[in-house]
């Protein structure tokens, strides 16, 4: 095979568009999808400072070294947050990775934890709360969720960004959609696209500048770049309804190249006339942390009381703060 534009040898190839690419021109592409949604949504204005989400994942560190790359020529200041969620054999290599990341590109990097800022890791909230298989607990994915989502944006707040980069890929924003299609959330759906209709105050906005990549490629680029990331899945991904969406749709893809994309454009196309019915929403703010949220305890502070009353039953004693 050989690169669609130079003939060279080419090292990958795009059946959604039936091109091929050389490294050269493969790392260029995937630079320009995120330059083009960049510019093409204003996500980054500049003298910003921008929190970028840094799990050590693939997502997140190849988004990183992007974004670095951008800053060097495009006036902007980055810093990197690492959510620890406290997961036993999973968490701590990939947070060595998102240390390693950020000191090798000379980027401020912080750590927050489950543990130190909401009382209990993921590992221990899943022991209290029982078992998933059993129906005695909601997935484990859905408190951290709520608790990740929580602590980036307390973690965007304490690092005074303007805004908070996460690595939300082509893949992942296609699953999004079709979730809260099936879930009936269409709400949602007008708060969470590709830039903010409104920006409520207390929430810092959240900009996704890899969403046109698809996850296949964010993967060749750390490999082709000698990126280090880190490529194994959270050992609570198999009880995500995320994971079943996400194999009907590769299969879809493998049938029909271009299935995600065209399912992006449409989500894209819904966007503005959702995001005016849903996004002007009043938010009041946490009447035990201050977040804003839509009644008077967000969702955080609601699983963080479950949890510590389960533990209370059970005689379990954690530090809460």
């Amino acid at each position: 095979m050989k690169c669609t534009k130079c003939g060279r040898d080419a090292v990958y190839h795009a059946r959604y568009e039936g091109k091929f690419y050389c490294h050269k021109h493969f790392n260029e592409m995937v630079e320009s999808k995120v330059k083009q949604t960049v510019r093409k949504y204003g996500l980054i204005k500049r003298g910003d400072r921008i929190a970028v989400g840094v799990s050590g994942g693939k997502d997140s560190v190849v988004l990183l070294h992007i974004l670095h790359k951008l800053s060097q020529k495009f006036p902007f200041e980055i810093i990197a947050i690492t959510i620890d969620e406290g997961i036993a054999g999973y968490r701590p290599e990939s947070v060595e990775i998102a240390k390693k990341n950020a000191k090798m590109l000379g980027v401020e990097h912080r750590i927050y934890s489950f543990k130190e800022y909401i009382g209990f890791t993921l590992d221990e909230t899943v022991n209290i709360m029982g078992s998933f298989e059993k129906g005695e607990r909601v997935g484990a994915c859905s408190y951290c969720g709520v608790w990740r989502r929580w602590l980036l944006n307390y973690a965007a707040q304490d690092v005074n960004a303007d805004k908070l980069a996460v690595g939300h890929n082509l893949d992942d924003e296609v699953q999004m959609f079709l979730m809260n299609i099936m879930r009936g959330d269409v709400a949602r759906l007008g708060r969470t696209g590709p830039y903010y209709e409104i920006i409520h105050e207390g929430l810092i906005p959240r900009i996704k500048p890899l969403r046109e990549v698809p996850e296949k490629e964010i993967v060749l680029y750390a490999i082709l770049n000698n990126i280090e990331a880190d490529f194994s899945e959270c050992p609570y991904a198999v009880e995500a309804f995320r994971a079943e969406i996400r194999d009907w749709i590769n299969e879809m893809e493998e049938k029909h190249p271009g299935t995600k994309y065209q399912i992006l454009r449409s989500y894209d196309k819904m966007f503005p006339l959702l995001a005016k019915v849903y996004a002007h929403r009043d938010l009041n703010r946490c009447k035990i942390c201050g977040q804003p949220t839509t009644g008077e305890i967000c969702k955080a502070c609601n699983f963080k009381l479950q949890v510590q009353k389960k533990a209370k039953e059970k005689g379990l004693t954690f530090r809460v703060e």
